[in-house]
């Protein structure tokens, strides 16, 4: 399996989804991106001026 590109579009959800103490392998797999991408946000190493959302996504799994 392919992971699919990091997009300026995911992170604020991968902000978010940190902030609430989500795991990084469970908000890879919901974006299908490798738990490096996740760490490459949160370091600041990939847009690391785009602020978290304010909501997670309806179909995002819960905790």
């Amino acid at each position: 399996m392919q992971d699919r590109k990091l997009t300026p579009d995911m992170v604020p959800v991968i902000k978010l989804a940190r902030k609430m103490k989500y795991n990084y392998a469970r908000i890879a797999s919901y974006f299908q991106i490798n738990q490096g991408r996740i760490a490459d946000v949160m370091k600041g190493r990939r847009f690391p001026d785009i602020p978290p959302a304010k909501a997670l996504p309806s179909d995002f799994p819960r905790a």
